[in-house]
């Protein structure tokens, strides 16, 4: 329905004015539910304040001053509001970019302002703005309806009650109304129109709208967590409860043997703070947020966070040809009228008169003011050179329409062209269903195919259209009970996405399917795959799926991928087909039918632009710009993401190895203390940053869209990547412990030995940083990357590791004695032993694997990278 707000109409207008709204917006404030998802700064500062690594910094603080030493509990202490700066400033970044997708997947509203029609977020609308409301969208606020045809709501989210209620226009309107009922004026803010279209003056807002009032407890249903989080959380429950365990028995042995309990309940929180892994819900944390993030930043809204991990197994791409593999900008490329045809490109200044009733008939069967790109074209052509003829009909009013439906591809519109004459009918639609309406003969729909498979060959969507005319007061339930003519053919054109062939490419070459969906001709949706690079297998139509039972369907569609005719519907059958068959699916869709087949999908991807709000909240991803290599990009991205997880993972396990050994080891053999509280802090701010940060911002792996899949159910962290991360501790460890052993007989004694254990401790660290940086590749080969949060996290720690080796007074609190270079050289080659132990069985690891892939390639199957 074109939408026109007449000015005449009680309590119409054009809109408010900017300035009016900007009033209202400030006395009423944001049309939102009052509720506040960010957490600010105090909030993020006292969270941080009650982490478990911060108290126990705070207890061995209180112990350091109970033991008389001022100083080592200042720097704790001075630590520990350190330690909450980082917190707060990562926090804050996370908190930033929070925001800023929440401003990405707020509501639109299309609503008059200043007597122009503009799409605002809906949170700015105020009490009196006049909106259009258009099936698949969400009512914004509560308004009361200027203009309504065959409008049907759904206002299940109020009432509870699943039957669409219908509404109607109306002046007035009770002060007292409530949701539900038929034929109210109403509609209300959440209600989701299912038919129809109108206009409405908007009545309330935010908190004073019956959402508001009612409905507040909505925000509070939280989404099951991804199997990401759960499996992140049994490893910190795990880590943990054997942390704090082991750091309890550890503090009553060295009390029973050494008898001083305040230095065995700090040997005790050492160890606790050394084991306990509280980077793990940090890092998952800013991970999935900055990766969200990152997503937005290549239009790919991610509105589930389970969706990012899915991006790592997806196997098929199902996706929509208009809009997402073509450019959505069709227009008018050929005509067929009775014998003659025209190819536009040839085409005269003037429009051959033969064709002037088909471009008008075209016009009058698509709407007055025209969102479908194809309709978009009819009218540019009938402006472009039917103006000022009798051809454009700007005059006749709309009387009655017929949508398409599942079993009649064809959309007709009646039209009143005066008083007391007939109605003129046009439609236009598939040509197979438009010549089944003109009851053509057996000669002439053959000659009909014949000219519609000459112009799909040419990659050409083809319409048929039709002209009749309806004298009778009724009007017929069907478009069959109408006398229609056959008037002839119209081909669009609609160019493929710059890159989109390139973007097929690279997901085959990750060994990613794509499967194109449309509901054009089959000749159509062949050509376009050809240009778009999309492997064939012949085409199944729609018409031959209905005629197929499900294990039929298994087998067709498992060579099949290109689909077309297919109708909303089809889409969900399609989707079950493709799952059963073992394939992890994300599926394209922007209508109100859609949804259930990107509900069902592993990975529900509902278009920005063109698509209804009912599809958006059916997805898991929204693209953006609707653009097939968007979505592409957001698949290299969330591999990205997958593999950095898997490095940062690595590296908690592997840095937790050393400082625990450190911390436990010593206590056990009798020898002296290696690690007090304020070690482990200073380890901490390498950890913290190194984890969070560093390798969220490590650029992707070389070839990361040269590998297939990662296995549907296949644990992201696995077994063999925890042995590993053990084993680089484990490395790092005898290094420093061994640079113990050998220091502690020479000058400086067990000072100096700390202080070269330190050193091999800290290197080692950043070795390891290295080391699972090129988990998939080499440690030489990732230096070559840049990542400036690395450089940042290196210029911090190595001064400062100097000026707790040089300066007297640091050197005390950490209990070192000042090295010569002798010592200082062993202690960094033990580090650099260490590394190159590391970087040797990295290397085997990767040679074995190297070989396993290959063989699992040839075979068809494929696991996550080891």
């Amino acid at each position: 329905m074109a939408i026109s707000v007449d000015p005449a109409a009680p309590d119409a207008g054009p809109g408010l004015s900017s300035a009016e709204a900007r009033a209202r917006l400030r006395l009423d404030g944001p049309n939102e539910l009052p509720q506040d998802q960010r957490r600010h700064l105090p909030r993020i500062a006292w969270d941080a304040v009650r982490e478990p690594m911060l108290q126990l910094l705070l207890g061995a603080g209180v112990i350091y001053l109970l033991l008389g030493d001022l100083s080592e509990a200042l720097i704790l202490l001075g630590f520990a509001a350190f330690n909450v700066g980082m917190v707060v400033v990562q926090e804050t970044r996370t908190e930033n970019a929070l925001a800023a997708l929440r401003e990405l997947a707020g509501p639109q509203a299309l609503v008059w302002r200043d007597g122009r029609r503009l799409r605002l977020p809906a949170r700015e609308l105020v009490r009196g703005d006049v909106i259009s409301l258009n099936e698949g969208e969400r009512v914004p606020a509560d308004a009361r309806l200027l203009e309504a045809g065959a409008m049907q709501v759904d206002e299940a989210l109020l009432t509870g009650e699943s039957v669409p209620v219908r509404k109607r226009a109306g002046a007035g309107g009770e002060p007292d109304a409530v949701p539900g009922g038929d034929d109210s004026p109403h509609v209300w803010a959440g209600s989701l129109i299912v038919g129809g279209s109108g206009a409405a003056r908007v009545t309330a807002t935010g908190p004073r709208s019956a959402i508001g009032r009612i409905g507040r407890s909505l925000a509070t249903v939280e989404a099951a967590p991804a199997p990401l989080q759960l499996q992140m959380r049994r490893l910190v429950w795990v880590f943990a409860t054997g942390g704090i365990g082991a750091s309890i028995i550890l503090a009553i042995v060295y009390g029973l043997l050494h008898g001083q309990w305040l230095q065995a309940i700090l040997a005790g929180i050492t160890l606790a703070m050394a084991a306990l892994p509280e980077e793990f819900p940090l890092v998952l944390t800013i991970f999935l947020v900055l990766g969200a993030w990152r997503l937005s930043q290549r239009h790919v809204l991610a509105r589930r966070v389970a969706a990012i991990e899915a991006l790592g197994t997806a196997t098929l791409l199902c996706v929509d040809k208009t809009g997402t593999i073509t450019q959505n900008r069709m227009s008018v490329a050929a005509l067929k009228a009775g014998e003659q045809f025209l190819a536009m490109g040839e085409m005269a200044p003037d429009l051959p008169e033969a064709f002037h009733e088909l471009v008008e008939f075209s016009i009058l069967a698509s709407r007055v003011d025209p969102f479908d790109p194809m309709e978009q074209a009819f009218h540019r052509l009938g402006q472009r050179f039917l103006a000022d003829t009798e051809h454009l009909h700007a005059g006749w009013a709309l009387a009655r329409d017929y949508p398409l439906q599942p079993g009649l591809l064809v959309m007709s519109q009646a039209w009143r062209a005066g008083e007391g004459g007939p109605y003129i009918v046009a439609a236009k639609g598939a040509p197979e269903a438009v010549a089944e309406l003109c009851h053509m003969d057996a000669p002439a729909l053959e000659a009909l195919r014949r000219d519609v498979a000459r112009m799909a060959d040419a990659g050409l969507r083809v319409l048929a259209v039709a002209r009749g005319v309806h004298a009778a007061p009724d009007w017929p339930e069907s478009q069959h009970e109408f006398d229609f003519t056959f008037l002839g053919l119209a081909g669009l054109a609609d160019p493929l996405r710059p890159g989109v062939s390139e973007a097929v490419a690279a997901c085959h070459g990750a060994g990613i399917d794509v499967a194109m969906i449309t509901g054009d001709h089959p000749a159509t949706a062949l050509a376009i795959a050809r240009q778009a690079g999309i492997a064939g297998g012949g085409v199944l139509t729609g018409q031959e799926i209905a005629m197929l039972d499900e294990p039929a369907l298994r087998r067709r569609v498992a060579r099949t991928r290109v689909f077309a005719r297919i109708m909303p519907e089809q889409k969900l059958r399609l989707v079950r087909a493709f799952a059963a068959n073992g394939e992890v699916v994300a599926m394209t869709g922007d209508g109100v039918n859609d949804a259930p087949s990107l509900k069902a999908a592993h990975i529900g991807v509902a278009m920005g632009g063109r698509g209804t709000d009912v599809a958006r909240e059916a997805a898991s991803l929204v693209l953006l710009d609707d653009d097939f290599t968007s979505l592409v990009a957001g698949i290299r991205l969330g591999r990205r993401i997958d593999g950095n997880l898997r490095k940062a993972f690595a590296y908690i396990l592997a840095v937790h190895v050393p400082i625990v050994g450190m911390s436990l080891i010593p206590v056990l053999l009798g020898w002296p203390s290696l690690l007090g509280p304020i070690h482990v802090v200073f380890l901490e701010l390498i950890i913290d940053p190194a984890s969070s940060i560093v390798f969220e911002a490590e650029p992707e792996d070389d070839g990361v869209m040269n590998r297939p899949p990662r296995a549907p159910g296949a644990a992201l962290f696995n077994m063999a990547l925890l042995l590993r991360g053990l084993g680089q501790g484990v490395a790092v460890l005898a290094m420093a412990l061994l640079i113990f052993l050998a220091g502690a007989g020479g000058p400086g004694g067990e000072a100096a030995a700390r202080a070269m254990a330190f050193v091999t401790l800290v290197l080692g660290n950043l070795g390891l940083v290295l080391s699972n940086r090129g988990l998939e590749s080499s440690a030489m080969r990732a230096l070559w990357k840049p990542n400036r949060a690395l450089g940042i996290v290196a210029a911090i720690a190595l001064p400062a590791l100097a000026g707790a080796l040089a300066l007297p007074g640091l050197r005390q609190l950490f209990g070192f004695a000042a090295l010569d270079a002798r010592q200082l050289l062993l202690a960094v080659a033990a580090a650099v032993g260490g590394f190159a132990v590391n970087e040797a069985a990295a290397w085997g690891v990767r040679r074995v694997r190297l070989t396993r892939s290959a063989a699992q390639a040839s075979s068809g199957n494929y696991d996550a990278p080891q």
